[in-house]
């Protein structure tokens, strides 16, 4: 056995209840909140919820349970446990996907600054029943054109996420989400029971779940699911595999992915019915049509905000209580990415308190550009959103390379859920799953923007995403090395390139 390093110290989640809740919180997000309601209108209502269970089960489960694997074996963060895995040529993998991850880290920042900010808004009572779009598109404008205000409530949501990660896991992380994700379902849950009991609030259901069938063959429903998919559930983030360094010894790894999965989908399903069956049942369809069109923050921040002055108790309770929500969403996923970095550097040799002093002070200072231009926000969200998919296909790569039936051995060692092949059909099959939605994604891309398409100075340009990708990629590859002397040693450290052999990790890993 190698020998362990205080890096690998570790504590453990005190019950599977309180893993499953820091997953949930983790894969939760404010996408579910306002991604999720507009993308399921635009793409055929039920047909879209019937391709993101497929897509759920085919991509979001396997690789969930993939990287629940990675980290509950390696005892190590991304770039450690790519390293043990797959051989000390291939720790930059891991290195890609935690960057990938800070740099939705350092934007998320930002947003999660906008929901603090609408929660003051709401509990002050700018929401008041004389409050119409216009007002409410006035405060938006003049907010983000703050940078005083969209700078300081970015320092108000890192400062709040470092003071619970620099806490450490029991006294920190667990303490918090034990709480915040259980009232984030109860709130969820409210919102959408007093949304369904408005009057015309049927438009908005029949909207959300009545299928266009004639959707059902089209390209681009399928991609937006898939994409919504890999954003929402957390799957390929890294994130589930950073929880799982602090998994007990024995943990139903199947069952804990299809819980979190399952989770996840069912806060979207509860912010959908109460922001669509609101939007519809307080205003026109015309309205409701234009509202779920403007954009994430439009909807949220202009047309919803716009209509709690209509509800009754909106302006008092169910104004702020949503906002709220949003807040709970965004805070208890930033806890999982700081976390995620933090576990890296922790890794390296660095103490935690010192560590989560560096990555909130390398948030602050990525997060600004972001939170001065809308532009960049927008660029940021889409080169490292569509990353999430290279991220997801290192871990299935990580699986082959060390063997799936080996992987399903372990994995169902310690489920009482059995893992079957359907496992290593599935993991098996992901290059050839990323090949066609990345492909197709890259595809839509051109032919939506032929002229420009290759500009890496294009918001929106496939140009800005390789060049991106490429510049990671290549400072990655030059770090390998570093990286793999410098991480900590963990129970499947060797010394060699190649990963432990069998021998080295016993039946159970």
């Amino acid at each position: 056995m190698a020998r362990q390093t205080s890096g690998t110290t570790r504590e453990v989640f005190s019950s599977r209840f309180a893993f499953i809740a820091a997953a949930i919180g983790m894969a939760v997000g404010t996408g579910n909140i306002w991604r999720f309601p507009r993308d399921v209108g635009a793409g055929g209502g039920g047909v879209f919820i019937i391709a993101l269970v497929l897509a759920n089960l085919v991509w979001a489960v396997p690789l969930l349970m993939a990287e629940s694997l990675l980290g509950s074996r390696s005892r190590l963060g991304t770039i450690g446990a790519f390293r043990d895995f797959m051989g000390r040529k291939f720790a930059w993998m891991g290195g890609f996907m935690a960057v990938v991850t800070m740099g939705i880290l350092f934007y998320y920042t930002v947003i999660c600054g906008w929901a603090i900010r609408y929660f003051v808004y709401a509990v002050s009572g700018k929401f008041s029943s004389g409050v119409g779009r216009e007002q409410t598109q006035r405060l938006w404008d003049n907010f983000v054109e703050s940078p005083a205000q969209t700078i300081l409530f970015h320092v108000i949501a890192a400062f709040l996420v470092g003071f619970v990660v620099i806490r450490g896991l029991k006294g920190g992380l667990e303490k918090v989400l034990n709480i915040t994700v259980p009232m984030l379902f109860v709130v969820l849950v409210l919102l959408a029971i007093r949304a369904m009991t408005l009057s015309g609030a049927g438009e908005g259901l029949r909207y959300l779940f009545v299928p266009d069938w004639s959707r059902m063959l089209d390209g681009e429903m399928w991609l937006g699911a898939f994409v919504q998919m890999a954003f929402s559930t957390g799957a390929g983030w890294g994130l589930y595999l950073t929880y799982s360094v602090y998994m007990r010894k024995k943990e139903d790894f199947a069952l804990n992915a299809g819980i979190v999965v399952a989770g996840n989908h069912l806060a979207s399903l509860l912010a959908g019915i109460a922001v669509i069956c609101t939007v519809f049942a307080v205003q026109s369809p015309h309205y409701a049509q234009e509202a779920v069109s403007a954009g994430d923050q439009g909807l949220m921040f202009v047309y919803l905000a716009a209509l709690f002055g209509q509800i009754p108790g909106g302006t008092w309770f169910f104004g702020p209580l949503f906002f709220l929500v949003l807040v709970l969403a965004g805070l208890s996923s930033l806890i999982a990415m700081m976390e995620l970095a933090v576990r890296n550097v922790i890794d390296l040799g660095i103490k935690r308190r010192k560590a989560v002093v560096a990555i909130v002070l390398v948030t602050l200072v990525g997060g600004i550009p972001s939170a001065l231009d809308l532009d960049v926000l927008t660029n940021q969200d889409n080169v490292w959103g569509v990353g999430l998919l290279i991220s997801g296909l290192f871990a299935a790569i990580a699986m082959m390379r060390y063997g799936l039936e080996r992987a399903r051995r372990a994995l169902d060692h310690s489920s009482d859920f059995k893992v079957g092949a359907w496992w290593k059909v599935l993991i098996g099959l992901f290059p050839l799953m990323f090949a066609v939605v990345f492909g197709w994604f890259m595809y839509l891309s051109v032919t939506n923007d032929s002229q420009t398409w290759y500009d890496p100075f294009q918001t929106f340009s496939i140009g800005t995403m390789l060049l991106q990708w490429t510049l990671l990629f290549v400072v990655m590859l030059l770090l390998n090395n570093l990286f793999s002397r410098r991480i900590s040693r963990g129970p499947l450290t060797t010394d060699g390139d190649e990963p432990a052999s069998p021998a080295h990790q016993g039946e159970e890993v």
